[in-house]
């Protein structure tokens, strides 16, 4: 694995006596992808709220390229080089689809042309360049589910952190949205850390793969080896394995 761009060491957080994350440690080495999979509150989104600054963990630290950023708020960490999406995709609706993207390439440039310009680019990779017009409200869910992942890429970031975007997508959309990850991944060395439920998705994206179970790590490693760990499919993949 290449030098770690991303370490998780002991990540913990717990709600109400409940442990969402329980002592979680990961990395992930520079232009690698990596897949996080488990079932429904398996603390997979917990896991991103704490690397991404929407909470503050209980345990545990995260650290970006070396340096720390436990503690840093959601902006600074989106500064620092974490671009994210959320799974449940919520655009500024009133804006267009340019203006959603502008507003996230904002953080990457100075000024409002040069952002705009950025964004046509981004959206037009995400095959949205002939809807940039459009109110991001009139879009259909794969479409939110592109731009979602647009204005997260026009945040320029190091590292993009993917919450169920195949989720909703048929077949063939699914594909393009893989081919078009995997190329920016080859292309421009993008590192990236998913969740996903689609394995479809998973096997032909990720190297690696790591496995949550009621908040705790229980596998890791090769794709090909992870999926067919007996506790893996005990506990989330059963027949639906590769």
């Amino acid at each position: 694995m290449a030098e770690p761009l991303l370490t998780a060491s002991g990540l913990s957080k717990g709600f109400r006596g409940l442990k969402a994350v329980n002592g979680v440690s990961f990395s992930i080495g520079s232009g690698d992808i990596l897949a996080m999979i488990g079932p429904n509150g398996a603390g997979k989104t917990t896991c991103f709220n704490l690397i991404a600054g929407a909470m503050l963990p209980d345990a545990g630290e995260v650290r970006l390229a070396g340096q720390p950023i436990t503690g840093l708020r959601a902006d600074q960490v989106c500064r620092a080089g974490i671009g994210r999406t959320f799974q449940l995709v919520k655009p500024f609706a009133g804006l267009s689809v340019l203006d959603n993207v502008t507003v996230g390439a904002l953080n990457a440039v100075r000024h409002v042309a040069e952002a705009k310009e950025r964004a046509r680019a981004v959206l037009d990779l995400l095959d949205l360049g002939h809807k940039i017009g459009e109110p991001a409200s009139a879009l259909t869910l794969p479409d939110r589910k592109r731009l979602e992942v647009a204005r997260a890429l026009a945040t320029g970031p190091k590292l993009l952190l993917l919450d169920e975007v195949m989720a909703g997508l048929r077949p063939t959309e699914c594909d393009r949205l893989v081919e078009i990850l995997a190329g920016l991944n080859r292309r421009d060395g993008l590192t990236i850390l998913l969740i996903e439920h689609v394995m479809r998705a998973v096997m032909k994206l990720a190297q690696r793969i790591l496995v949550l179970h009621h908040g705790e790590k229980i596998a890791e490693g090769v794709a090909e080896a992870v999926v067919r760990d007996p506790a893996v499919l005990d506990s989330y993949l059963g027949e639906e394995a590769p």
